[in-house]
Protein backbone atom coordinates (compact mmCIF):
# COMPACT_ATOMS: atom_id res chain seq x y z
CA UNK A 1 0.00 0.00 0.00
CA UNK A 2 1.38 3.30 -0.80
CA UNK A 3 1.91 5.89 2.22
CA UNK A 4 -0.65 9.05 1.38
CA UNK A 5 -0.01 12.59 2.55
CA UNK A 6 -2.55 14.83 3.16
CA UNK A 7 -2.27 18.96 2.96
CA UNK A 8 -4.79 19.40 5.67
CA UNK A 9 -5.91 22.58 7.63
CA UNK A 10 -7.25 23.64 4.51
CA UNK A 11 -9.58 23.46 6.73
CA UNK A 12 -9.14 21.40 10.06
CA UNK A 13 -12.45 20.13 10.23
CA UNK A 14 -12.85 18.96 6.56
CA UNK A 15 -9.06 17.67 7.56
CA UNK A 16 -10.76 15.51 10.23
CA UNK A 17 -12.96 14.04 8.28
CA UNK A 18 -10.55 13.23 5.78
CA UNK A 19 -8.00 11.54 8.64
CA UNK A 20 -11.12 9.40 9.81
CA UNK A 21 -13.04 7.98 6.73
CA UNK A 22 -9.71 7.15 4.90
CA UNK A 23 -8.56 5.14 7.79
CA UNK A 24 -12.06 3.36 8.95
CA UNK A 25 -12.71 2.58 4.91
CA UNK A 26 -9.15 1.46 4.49
CA UNK A 27 -9.71 -0.72 7.64
CA UNK A 28 -12.74 -2.50 5.97
CA UNK A 29 -10.75 -3.50 2.77
CA UNK A 30 -7.73 -4.38 4.60
CA UNK A 31 -8.78 -5.98 7.89
CA UNK A 32 -10.20 -5.24 11.58
CA UNK A 33 -6.38 -4.90 12.82
CA UNK A 34 -5.13 -2.70 10.00
CA UNK A 35 -4.44 1.00 9.92
CA UNK A 36 -2.72 3.17 7.20
CA UNK A 37 0.56 5.20 7.83
CA UNK A 38 -0.32 8.44 6.33
CA UNK A 39 1.23 11.46 7.00
CA UNK A 40 -1.06 15.02 7.72
CA UNK A 41 0.73 18.40 6.92
CA UNK A 42 -1.12 21.14 8.51
CA UNK A 43 -2.05 24.34 6.99
CA UNK A 44 -3.31 27.51 7.40
CA UNK A 45 -6.83 27.97 5.47
CA UNK A 46 -6.70 31.66 5.62
CA UNK A 47 -2.85 31.93 4.32
CA UNK A 48 -4.50 30.23 1.35
CA UNK A 49 -7.48 32.11 1.16
CA UNK A 50 -5.99 35.59 1.77
CA UNK A 51 -3.12 34.27 -1.35
CA UNK A 52 -6.45 33.83 -3.43
CA UNK A 53 -7.85 37.19 -2.39
CA UNK A 54 -4.69 39.01 -3.38
CA UNK A 55 -4.63 37.00 -6.57
CA UNK A 56 -1.07 36.20 -4.91
CA UNK A 57 -0.79 32.50 -6.80
CA UNK A 58 3.00 32.35 -7.08
CA UNK A 59 2.89 32.90 -3.11
CA UNK A 60 0.33 30.35 -2.62
CA UNK A 61 1.93 27.52 -5.13
CA UNK A 62 5.18 28.48 -2.94
CA UNK A 63 3.35 27.77 0.24
CA UNK A 64 1.66 25.18 -0.63
CA UNK A 65 4.70 23.39 -1.88
CA UNK A 66 6.70 23.89 1.42
CA UNK A 67 3.85 21.11 2.57
CA UNK A 68 4.28 19.02 -0.34
CA UNK A 69 8.17 18.80 -0.42
CA UNK A 70 7.09 18.22 3.89
CA UNK A 71 5.31 15.19 3.27
CA UNK A 72 7.20 13.90 0.48
CA UNK A 73 10.53 14.05 3.00
CA UNK A 74 7.97 12.25 5.36
CA UNK A 75 7.95 9.19 2.74
CA UNK A 76 4.61 10.12 1.01
CA UNK A 77 4.26 8.54 -2.10
CA UNK A 78 0.70 9.78 -3.58
CA UNK A 79 -0.41 13.42 -2.24
CA UNK A 80 -4.02 14.85 -1.83
CA UNK A 81 -5.18 18.10 -0.77
CA UNK A 82 -8.34 18.58 1.43
CA UNK A 83 -9.58 21.59 0.07
CA UNK A 84 -11.29 22.55 -3.11
CA UNK A 85 -9.86 25.86 -3.38
CA UNK A 86 -5.89 25.87 -3.39
CA UNK A 87 -6.58 23.44 -6.41
CA UNK A 88 -6.74 26.86 -8.43
CA UNK A 89 -2.98 26.12 -8.72
CA UNK A 90 -3.23 21.81 -8.77
CA UNK A 91 -1.38 21.56 -12.12
CA UNK A 92 1.50 24.30 -11.17
CA UNK A 93 1.81 21.94 -8.06
CA UNK A 94 1.98 18.93 -9.60
CA UNK A 95 4.21 20.39 -12.43
CA UNK A 96 6.77 20.68 -9.25
CA UNK A 97 5.97 17.81 -7.37
CA UNK A 98 7.98 14.17 -7.61
CA UNK A 99 5.00 12.40 -7.04
CA UNK A 100 1.35 11.88 -8.13
CA UNK A 101 -1.24 14.37 -6.77
CA UNK A 102 -4.80 13.68 -7.06
CA UNK A 103 -7.24 16.17 -8.30
CA UNK A 104 -10.76 16.56 -6.15
CA UNK A 105 -11.80 18.67 -9.47
CA UNK A 106 -10.84 15.68 -11.87
CA UNK A 107 -12.64 13.02 -9.47
CA UNK A 108 -15.83 15.38 -9.02
CA UNK A 109 -15.78 15.51 -12.78
CA UNK A 110 -15.65 12.28 -13.56
CA UNK A 111 -18.29 11.01 -10.78
CA UNK A 112 -20.68 13.95 -12.50
CA UNK A 113 -20.32 12.39 -15.59
CA UNK A 114 -20.70 8.98 -14.84
CA UNK A 115 -23.83 9.74 -13.14
CA UNK A 116 -24.60 11.16 -16.65
CA UNK A 117 -25.43 14.73 -14.89
CA UNK A 118 -25.50 17.27 -17.63
CA UNK A 119 -26.43 20.35 -15.82
CA UNK A 120 -24.44 21.05 -12.19
CA UNK A 121 -24.70 23.39 -9.58
CA UNK A 122 -21.65 24.22 -7.66
CA UNK A 123 -21.07 25.87 -4.22
CA UNK A 124 -18.35 26.80 -2.66
CA UNK A 125 -15.65 29.49 -1.96
CA UNK A 126 -16.05 32.42 -4.24
CA UNK A 127 -12.88 31.11 -5.68
CA UNK A 128 -14.56 28.33 -6.69
CA UNK A 129 -17.67 29.31 -7.68
CA UNK A 130 -16.16 32.24 -9.75
CA UNK A 131 -13.23 30.66 -10.98
CA UNK A 132 -12.47 28.16 -14.04
CA UNK A 133 -10.26 26.05 -12.51
CA UNK A 134 -13.08 24.56 -11.38
CA UNK A 135 -15.65 24.67 -14.20
CA UNK A 136 -13.01 23.67 -16.75
CA UNK A 137 -12.82 20.07 -16.48
CA UNK A 138 -16.93 19.67 -16.51
CA UNK A 139 -17.38 22.36 -19.25
CA UNK A 140 -15.05 20.16 -21.72
CA UNK A 141 -16.98 17.11 -20.44
CA UNK A 142 -20.24 18.21 -21.96
CA UNK A 143 -21.35 19.38 -18.27
CA UNK A 144 -22.84 22.98 -18.04
CA UNK A 145 -21.68 24.56 -14.34
CA UNK A 146 -24.33 26.94 -13.35
CA UNK A 147 -23.58 29.29 -9.75
CA UNK A 148 -25.54 31.10 -7.34
CA UNK A 149 -26.11 34.51 -7.95
CA UNK A 150 -23.79 37.40 -6.70
CA UNK A 151 -25.49 37.90 -3.68
CA UNK A 152 -25.89 34.35 -2.99
CA UNK A 153 -22.08 33.53 -3.57
CA UNK A 154 -21.38 36.52 -0.50
CA UNK A 155 -24.08 34.73 1.40
CA UNK A 156 -22.07 31.00 1.35
CA UNK A 157 -18.47 32.23 1.29
CA UNK A 158 -19.05 34.25 4.40
CA UNK A 159 -20.57 31.31 6.11
CA UNK A 160 -17.55 29.11 4.84
CA UNK A 161 -14.91 31.29 6.39
CA UNK A 162 -16.62 32.79 9.56
CA UNK A 163 -19.05 29.72 10.18
CA UNK A 164 -17.89 26.04 8.50
CA UNK A 165 -14.14 26.47 8.67
CA UNK A 166 -14.14 26.93 12.56
CA UNK A 167 -16.99 24.18 13.00
CA UNK A 168 -19.84 25.98 13.55
CA UNK A 169 -22.99 24.82 12.42
CA UNK A 170 -25.68 26.93 12.24
CA UNK A 171 -29.62 25.55 11.32
CA UNK A 172 -31.12 29.22 9.77
CA UNK A 173 -27.29 28.77 7.53
CA UNK A 174 -28.56 25.33 6.65
CA UNK A 175 -32.01 26.55 5.70
CA UNK A 176 -30.87 29.24 3.74
CA UNK A 177 -28.51 27.35 1.72
CA UNK A 178 -31.29 24.91 1.05
CA UNK A 179 -33.19 27.22 -0.30
CA UNK A 180 -30.74 28.45 -2.89
CA UNK A 181 -29.82 25.14 -4.12
CA UNK A 182 -34.12 24.63 -4.64
CA UNK A 183 -34.08 28.22 -6.55
CA UNK A 184 -31.18 26.75 -8.70
CA UNK A 185 -33.16 23.90 -9.30
CA UNK A 186 -36.31 25.59 -10.03
CA UNK A 187 -34.52 28.29 -11.96
CA UNK A 188 -31.65 26.98 -13.45
CA UNK A 189 -32.60 23.37 -13.93
CA UNK A 190 -29.54 21.85 -12.37
CA UNK A 191 -30.07 18.02 -11.82
CA UNK A 192 -27.50 17.82 -9.27
CA UNK A 193 -25.13 20.24 -6.81
CA UNK A 194 -21.84 19.83 -6.37
CA UNK A 195 -20.33 20.47 -2.51
CA UNK A 196 -17.25 22.66 -3.82
CA UNK A 197 -16.03 22.93 -0.11
CA UNK A 198 -14.73 19.87 1.90
CA UNK A 199 -16.53 22.03 5.03
CA UNK A 200 -19.67 21.96 2.75
CA UNK A 201 -20.97 18.54 3.79
CA UNK A 202 -20.94 19.65 7.71
CA UNK A 203 -23.96 22.28 6.89
CA UNK A 204 -25.76 19.53 4.77
CA UNK A 205 -25.57 16.79 6.91
CA UNK A 206 -28.57 14.99 7.56
CA UNK A 207 -30.35 17.73 5.46
CA UNK A 208 -32.83 16.59 2.83
CA UNK A 209 -31.64 18.27 -0.56
CA UNK A 210 -34.18 19.08 -3.57
CA UNK A 211 -31.24 17.28 -6.23
CA UNK A 212 -28.73 14.77 -5.68
CA UNK A 213 -25.35 15.81 -4.38
CA UNK A 214 -21.81 15.39 -5.67
CA UNK A 215 -20.25 15.70 -1.94
CA UNK A 216 -16.58 16.40 -3.21
CA UNK A 217 -14.66 15.10 0.02
CA UNK A 218 -16.41 11.76 -0.09
CA UNK A 219 -15.76 11.05 -3.95
CA UNK A 220 -12.18 12.35 -2.93
CA UNK A 221 -11.95 9.79 -0.63
CA UNK A 222 -13.19 7.00 -2.48
CA UNK A 223 -10.55 8.09 -5.27
CA UNK A 224 -7.91 7.98 -2.73
CA UNK A 225 -9.07 4.67 -1.15
CA UNK A 226 -8.00 2.99 -4.78
CA UNK A 227 -5.34 4.61 -5.72
CA UNK A 228 -3.16 4.19 -2.24
CA UNK A 229 -4.31 0.25 -1.98
CA UNK A 230 -4.18 -0.74 -6.10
Amino acid sequence: MKKLGLIGGIGPESTLLYYKKLVYLLQKEVGPEFFPNLTIESLNVFDVLACCENKDFDGLISYLMKGINSLIAGGSEVIALTGNTPHIVFDQLQAKSSVPLVSIVETTKDAAKHNGYGKIGLLGTKFTMQAEFFKKPFIDAGIAVISPHDDEQLFIAEKISKELEHGIISTETQKQMLQIVQRMRNEDGIEAIVLGCTELPLIFKDAILSVPTLDTLEIHIQELVKVINH
